[in-house]
């Protein structure tokens, strides 16, 4: 029986996010077994996402193979431009961290790279460009439908931060709205995954350059600064498509359901 493309892609979305799941819980052996051959640890903590990432890249190009898996998962823009919008997003939280917080002593480069750059990238690519960007642009399921279980697990992959519970729904709460913002910028720029890899990328170099807080929950003054990106983001992002006269993707006949 030949699958339609809503269909085709629901079923190989989902198959390719879980068997990535399942591939994830190999990570320390795959890369303790890299770190034998090369004994670079950035470059094989990279290589190891890359080849955890195999069901997402086969699952993107079964699901369009009109267009290449670049493309379908949002990376064939040009990232200067990106990479300049998301600096101006991150302003906030870095000069907030800057004018009130200390310079972190404790890191070393490429654990600062991994931690940010590398994350950013992965989580954006997996998480925004396959699991939900497939599920909304080939299926009838909206903005929230299609983003809800990729939230839920983006989020729940964070708890290991948590040491109570007012603290775990404050990180979980944090990160699936985070989900939620990287999914809209997303969208709202035209599929350009570049926009959230970077965003993400900077929010989290903000956060590990200087003492705002070991978790992703965070204090008052620290989520001051991220509410103040958060929101520069979202207003940046709207009066941009409205200078251009662009309507946004994201309406409220487009959150549960739309026609395609």
């Amino acid at each position: 029986m030949k699958l339609d493309q809503e269909h085709k892609a629901l079923i190989f979305t989902i198959a390719g996010f879980a068997v990535y799941l399942l591939l994830r819980e190999y990570f320390a052996p795959i890369k303790e077994q890299l770190d034998k051959i090369t004994q670079n640890g950035l470059a094989n903590y990279i290589l190891t996402y890359a080849i955890l990432g195999t069901p997402i890249y086969i699952g993107a190009y079964i699901i369009n193979p009109k267009l290449s898996i670049i493309r379908n998962l949002g990376l064939y823009h040009n990232p200067i431009k990106p990479f300049m919008i998301a600096l101006l997003f991150s302003m906030p939280m870095f000069l907030g961290g800057f004018a009130f917080f200390k310079l972190n002593g404790d890191f070393s480069v490429p654990n600062l790279i991994a931690g940010s750059i590398v994350i950013g990238i992965v989580e954006e690519l997996f998480f925004r460009g396959f699991l939900f960007g497939q599920l909304f642009k080939y299926t009838r399921l909206g903005f929230i439908s299609s983003i809800v279980l990729g939230a839920i697990v983006f989020a729940c992959g964070h708890l290991y931060q948590s040491h109570d519970t007012v603290e775990l729904i404050g990180i979980f709460s944090i990160t699936f709205m985070g989900a939620v913002l990287f999914a809209w910028l997303f969208v709202e720029w035209n599929y350009n995954l570049w926009i959230p890899i970077f965003l993400h990328a900077l929010m989290n170099l903000s956060w590990h350059v200087f003492e705002m807080d070991p978790t992703a929950l965070g204090g008052v003054l620290p989520n001051v600064f991220r509410g103040l990106t958060i929101s520069l983001a979202i207003v940046f992002t709207i009066m941009y498509k409205r200078r251009r006269k662009l309507d946004l993707i994201i309406t409220k006949n487009k959150l549960l359901r739309k026609t395609i």
